[in-house]
């Protein structure tokens, strides 16, 4: 079975890309997602994020995630510390995921893919991009933040010329309707190399 990661920075639309490769029948393995359940689940990572954060880490069994972001916003460091934390328990939920598939192909679907290492692990690489501004716009309106902490979330991640060099597939996700087409396009593509 070969492992596609699928990434793009911030309100690039990876998810609704993923979605697209779901609905051909592809499993979809979306690391956000996944590590929260992990996060939530795992008492090892309770105890660990808590000695790293405080008693605030959490709040009514589940992860203090505004309390979390406002500690690592410009901190590094902190970052650095709580993703040696959560990355291997997620890698290896990953892995034991994939066993359980059965199919041709997998996606997997992370926004920080380059960053961590985590197409070292893939046959394939799909990025997806769409303008800044597109972007920008997206995320607006999809979630309660700051511009500032866009802009702090997209320093965090390699820019798309980066990725596209490392890239097999690229997406740009401008409209729905090219972007499902590409989407098929490369669905073909990646089904005609693995036979």
């Amino acid at each position: 079975m070969k492992i596609v990661g699928l990434t793009g920075g911030i309100g690039s639309g990876k998810t609704t890309v993923a979605k697209m490769f779901g609905e051909l029948g592809v499993p979809i393995y979306i690391a956000d997602v996944e590590a929260k359940g992990v996060i939530r689940r795992s008492k090892i990572i309770k105890q660990q994020l808590i000695t790293l954060f405080g008693k605030k880490a959490y709040s009514q069994e589940e992860l203090n995630r505004p309390y979390i972001a406002a500690k690592i916003f410009k901190n590094e460091s902190l970052l650095s510390q709580m993703n040696a934390i959560v990355h291997p328990k997620v890698r290896a939920h990953f892995k034991r995921w994939v066993k359980r598939q059965e199919s041709q192909y997998i996606i997997y679907e992370a926004a920080i893919l380059f960053e961590h290492d985590g197409h070292k692990q893939c046959d394939y690489v799909i990025t997806v991009t769409a303008p800044k501004k597109e972007r920008f716009k997206r995320i607006l309106e999809r979630d309660d933040v700051t511009k500032e902490h866009i802009k702090s979330v997209m320093s965090n991640q390699w820019p798309d010329e980066k990725k596209i060099e490392l890239s097999d597939f690229i997406i740009e996700n401008k409209s729905l309707k090219k972007t499902l087409k590409k989407v098929e396009k490369i669905h073909k593509q990646i089904l005609q190399c693995i036979q």
